[in-house]
């Protein structure tokens, strides 16, 4: 019982710092152009 007073804290303290990571990459733009990399792959450049 005395591990969960150590486990709880740590895994809230884990899912706080994911999602905090996950806003920052939302405020960074890394999910403007979901398309553009997926259809850019099956363009030949015939240079």
């Amino acid at each position: 019982m005395t591990s969960l007073s150590y486990l709880i804290p740590i895994a809230l303290f884990l899912g706080g710092l994911g999602l905090a990571g996950f806003l920052w990459s939302i405020r960074s733009g890394q999910y403007e152009d979901m398309d553009g990399a997926a259809e850019r792959i099956l363009h030949d450049d015939e240079t």
